[in-house]
């Protein structure tokens, strides 16, 4: 069995193969804007597989990407009422975005709880997975990427910058200031979240990192004790597992 998983998110959709034992080298991704019916099925036609789990944060592009693909071979799209290794215990089960709970999928299976998982992309999500396992809620704040986007579409004379670590706190330049602040103050940020969350959860916490940004802030984090960059897709192996 092949299966086909794809993660629609907002700014990218990414694509991966996996067969019932692991994830695969195939992957690929679309710029979410730039999903369609022609684009997604020029990249299927290169590939072979035998079932279809989507997790998708985007309605629009969902109605797409189940429209080219849930004809003919067995589809999912993930939800709050999806077959998975945890309880909810949050009073709007419906409102919690799929790509939270296949983190949080992912997080049972391949980590000890409870933990904490922060998911660096459009928007970081912080997400507390307690030790039953159930899923509990967490945080969601601006990502790294929009923040800096908005300062440079808001502002006459700031520029886009390529994020990295800063050489120094003190920028001599305009760039330089912008990427420790960018860097520097989001690392303040994650670092406040996460001792408040903390703060209300007992017992040992494991807290894993992913995302496109988890590396570049996690160097100085000390609170987080792994990077996963596939932590999610690992979550949608384990969903397409128990659900097709």
């Amino acid at each position: 069995m092949i299966y086909l998983l794809i993660d629609n998110s907002n700014t990218r959709t990414k694509f991966r193969l996996a067969n019932e034992q692991q994830l695969l080298d195939w992957q690929q991704w679309i710029p979410t804007s730039e999903i369609s019916w022609e684009s997604v099925g020029h990249l299927i036609s290169k590939i072979e597989y035998d079932a279809v789990l989507l997790c998708s944060v985007v309605p629009e592009k969902a109605e797409i990407l189940r429209g080219v693909l849930a004809s003919g071979k067995p589809f999912h799209q993930m939800n709050c009422e999806s077959r998975m290794p945890l309880s909810i215990d949050y009073p709007l089960p419906q409102q919690i975005g799929a790509d939270r709970l296949a983190n949080a999928v992912g997080v049972v299976k391949h980590y000890s709880t409870p933990a904490i998982v922060i998911d660096f992309g459009t928007a970081v999500t912080f997400d507390v997975i307690s030790a039953s396992p159930a899923y509990c809620g967490g945080v969601i704040a601006p990502g790294l990427g929009a923040m800096n986007d908005y300062l440079h579409r808001k502002t006459a004379l700031l520029p886009l910058i390529d994020l990295a670590e800063p050489q120094r706190a003190i920028g001599q330049s305009t760039q330089e200031a912008m990427l420790a602040g960018a860097v520097i103050g989001y690392r303040g940020l994650v670092r406040e979240i996460l001792q408040k969350l903390l703060e209300e959860i007992a017992g040992k916490v494991t807290i894993i990192a992913t995302g496109g940004d988890a590396a570049l802030i996690a160097k100085d984090v000390d609170l987080i004790q792994y990077v996963d960059p596939h932590l999610t897709f690992e979550g949608l192996h384990a969903l397409a597992l128990e659900n097709l």
